[in-house]
């Protein structure tokens, strides 16, 4: 029984620190995807917005300081950087940004998608089905 506990528990950790890193994975990417020059000179960003946002950018330079500030909850770096650039922007100018770059998308609803479309989530789809009761609150 207790090599089935340490199995499960291993296993779990593994599950969990794979998602953490898929998420750091989107977060990379909402850096990288871009070129932040070209974001700058379109949107006529000031130095200092430039400056902001490329200290944003570096602001978790590694997978552990990442870790360190999304540990417990992975999700939130979307809205945490995303609002973060609005607030750098202005919000006339990252409504440019959006329209521009993610096509009129929140992108925290574009890296948000990835997410669900994941596999790893289908089963909890199933599982509130199934519970759901079939003819609505029992009353014919």
């Amino acid at each position: 029984m207790k090599k089935l506990i340490i199995a499960v528990m291993l296993i779990g950790t593994f599950g969990l620190s794979n998602a953490q890193t898929d998420y750091y994975s989107d977060y990379q990417r909402s850096i990288t995807d871009l070129n932040w020059q070209s974001v700058i000179s379109d949107l006529v960003l000031s130095s200092t917005q430039a400056n902001q946002i490329y200290a944003l950018n570096d602001r978790y330079r590694d997978y552990n300081t990442w870790d360190r500030a999304y540990n417990n909850n992975p999700d939130r770096w979307r809205t945490d950087r995303y609002g973060e650039l609005e607030r750098i922007m202005g919000r006339e100018k990252y409504m440019k940004f959006k329209n521009t770059y993610y096509k009129g998308q929140n992108p925290v609803a574009v890296y948000n998608r990835n997410k669900n479309n994941d596999k790893r989530y289908k089963h909890m789809d199933r599982k509130m089905k199934m519970h759901k009761p079939k003819h609505g609150n029992g009353h014919h």
